[in-house]
């Protein structure tokens, strides 16, 4: 056979086999009652359906920290989809924020509890910094994003040696009270998550400029105009991740750190060293103790810090 008989005989054969899986494929998708191949698509409890994408389901109903998000108005509604859809379509992120937030969460909402603000605060964190010890361009640091100058304002230590904004607990304390300002402030809570995001001076000059004071009745800029919008979202996400295609098992998510604390006030020449004595290490000792900017800690005034030691066998047995 000549090499273009035999070229032809190829292409014959691939078109057959492309026709068979065609009609395959369509027979596949194809419901009895004759209809349309999407409407015969059999969508299972989830968004998702094998190699299928569909739109993410706008809730019904929907609240933050108590308070109804004005869904029946159209603007309000697509603002909230795009969230919705970026957050559950950017899968490894989500996952890995599910993840982090078994291990986060029990620290955060006692705090938030115990200093009146609403447990829906926690998903500000997430969008804030994607519960990490994260530095902003603008070098606002740490879970809450917390600006140095706003930082010593609520009495967080700041220097080379020491920054109280990677302190999870104390840096959670200080967000408290700002929230609790911004609220007291603005009369609600959707407005003080704003302000978190704008700033209170900017939120109010907007305020005064817009005459209005519904954080869905604003134009707060392309930031802060998706800031609320994002939290609903991962709130939306985190109360039913099934629902949304995220299926995690238990052992799936991120175990909390399991420690004691050590007073210390005086100096610590080595942080390694200082480890060793707790039959730990340096790499422990700074993941449970971020604050701790240096492998030292001079501590001239003898201030008495307390410092996480990771439980015995916690690093083996976490899982």
């Amino acid at each position: 056979m000549s090499a273009k008989g035999k070229v032809s005989v190829v292409v014959g054969v691939a078109a057959v086999l492309m026709l068979v899986v065609s009609v395959f494929a369509f027979s596949s998708f194809k419901n009895t009652d004759g209809g349309s191949c999407r409407r015969q698509i059999q969508i299972p409890d989830t968004v998702f359906q094998s190699s299928y994408i569909i739109p993410i389901p706008i809730p019904e109903k929907l609240t933050f920290a108590g308070e109804d998000v004005p869904l029946k108005y159209f603007d309000v509604r697509e603002s909230l989809d795009r969230e919705l859809q970026v957050n559950t379509f950017w899968h490894s992120q989500t996952v890995i924020l599910l993840k982090k937030a078994n291990r986060f969460f029990s620290v955060i909402e006692p705090i938030l509890k115990k200093n009146g603000i609403p447990d829906d605060f926690k998903y500000l964190a997430v969008a804030e910094s994607g519960l990490s010890q994260a530095v902003s361009p603008s070098k606002a640091v740490g879970f809450w994003q917390i600006l140095e100058g706003t930082a010593k304002d609520y009495g967080l230590e700041v220097n080379s040696e020491v920054d109280e904004r990677y302190h999870i607990e104390k840096s959670t304390e200080v967000a408290c009270r700002y929230l609790l300002k911004s609220f007291q402030k603005y009369g609600n809570w959707t407005m003080a998550a704003a302000s978190y995001n704008f700033g209170s001076n900017g939120i109010s000059k907007q305020m005064d400029r817009q005459e209005n004071d519904s954080y869905y009745d604003m134009v707060l800029g392309e930031e802060t105009g998706r800031y609320v919008f994002r939290i609903l979202a991962i709130k939306v996400i985190f109360e039913n991740p099934e629902r949304y295609g995220f299926f995690l098992d238990k052992r799936d998510l991120y175990p909390p750190y399991q420690f004691t604390e050590v007073k210390v006030d005086t100096a610590i020449t080595s942080i390694a060293q200082f480890a060793r004595q707790f039959d730990s290490n340096y790499k422990l000792i700074k993941m449970l103790n971020p604050w701790l900017r240096e492998n030292y800690l001079t501590n001239k005034s003898r201030k008495t810090y307390s410092i996480k030691i990771p439980e015995k066998g916690f690093r083996e047995t976490a899982y």
